[in-house]
């Protein structure tokens, strides 16, 4: 299956050329779905349709998805109040109605993870064209289910699970409950949840098209989201030029925001693989404007940036993790050590990373940053590194 995440600044247009994307594909015979986070039916709008909570074919070979945060967040409130009624029967709470829930900031985000994780799933589509938030919020989203899984192991280690036999006799010893085998429990599931989707995401057939209208705003939206995504390990497989205007006199009123254009277009250029998409005139509406878009025809994703180890152990006597961070200023760059992963940060950016297991035996040597690429020297602790000829 192959997919394609589709976010850019806001006000670019992504959701047109998602829509367009998908349409465009379906018209191929490839099944198709496309998923919105948008609240508003900014979607529906670009398909001449309506869209909802509910997946529905707006064309042959196409479904379009607007999953229902606020319903999810109910649902899934409701069930933890059941499931935890001892805890909070205890504690003194009272329920909350599911008519006086709304969602929280980030419901949004989760429930689109959690559409995309089920339309992989089910295997009814070969394509699925992702409209995700604008930048930032779509890089934050793309790093939430590695995130919150490093937040479940740290708060409720899978390890602890041995200890249930003694959990009744310590809940009397400290005269309080215990937590129950529920919340391990539930904790797992989420684990294996975030686990599904960070799967779609790493998927070789995953992909990201940035969207962005040519022009200053443009340029440095761009250059902070390759940066973003690469320290995800991810990289555009190409760049939608949006809104690009046609040629016009020198003394028109179109010369300036076209010199404007033209300069972001040589910028990019040299450095991604763009895709000119043409004004129309108009916000497109209907499945005749998205046509005459003309957007990028659906290719093979591209190779997936990967985080390598070098090993220079004959030569330096160390070990290279290799990390590509194309747009990184060595002066916002930081790195720490902290137990068996690598606290990254890239200017606004930041990565916690687990360390590959031949570098947990090592020790910190240095790092340098070298055309866009930062390589992480480390050296082979004598305490843990394995000797030979004894």
């Amino acid at each position: 299956m192959r997919t394609i995440l589709m976010t850019g600044p806001g006000g670019s247009g992504r959701t047109s050329v998602a829509a367009a994307t998908a349409l465009d594909a379906a018209r191929e015979g490839i099944r198709t779905l496309v998923l919105s986070a948008d609240r508003a039916d900014t979607l529906g709008i670009a398909l001449g349709g309506v869209t909802g909570p509910v997946p529905s074919e707006v064309a042959e070979n196409l479904t379009a998805w607007r999953p229902d945060a606020a319903g999810r967040f109910r649902e899934d409130l409701t069930a933890f109040q059941s499931r935890a009624a001892n805890v909070l029967d205890l504690l003194g709470a009272a329920r909350l109605d599911a008519e006086e829930v709304t969602p929280l900031p980030g419901a949004e985000e989760l429930s689109l993870l959690r559409a995309l994780r089920d339309a992989a799933l089910s295997e009814r589509y070969e394509l699925l064209v992702v409209d995700l938030p604008p930048l930032p919020q779509a890089l934050a989203l793309l790093a939430l289910p590695e995130e919150l899984r490093r937040y479940l192991r740290r708060l409720l280690p899978p390890e602890r699970q041995a200890a249930r036999a003694l959990r009744p006799m310590l809940g009397r010893l400290a005269g309080v409950p215990m937590p129950a085998d529920w919340l391990y429990e539930t904790a797992g599931r989420w684990d294996l949840e975030l686990a599904a989707v960070e799967a779609v995401l790493a998927d070789p057939g995953t992909s990201v098209r940035l969207v962005a209208e040519p022009g200053p705003a443009g340029v440095e939206a761009v250059r902070d989201a390759t940066l973003g995504l690469a320290l995800r390990g991810l990289r555009p497989e190409s760049l939608i030029a949006n809104r690009v205007l046609p040629d016009a006199p020198a003394d028109s009123w179109l010369a300036g925001p076209l010199a404007q254009q033209r300069k972001a277009l040589d910028e990019w250029e040299g450095e991604h693989a763009v895709r000119p998409v043409r004004h129309l005139g108009r916000d497109p509406q209907g499945a005749d404007d998205l046509a005459a878009l003309a957007v990028p025809p659906v290719t093979p994703a591209p190779a997936p940036v990967e985080w390598s180890v070098t090993d220079r152990l004959a030569d330096d006597g160390v070990l290279v993790w290799r990390l590509p961070l194309p747009g990184a200023v060595r002066e916002s760059l930081d790195l720490i050590r902290r137990g068996d992963e690598l606290v990254v940060s890239a200017g606004q950016f930041h990565r916690i990373a687990p360390l590959p297991s031949a570098l947990r035996r090592c020790t910190v040597a240095g790092a340098a940053l070298r055309d866009g690429v930062l390589d992480v020297r480390f050296a082979p602790d004598p305490a843990l590194w394995p000797t030979t000829g004894r």
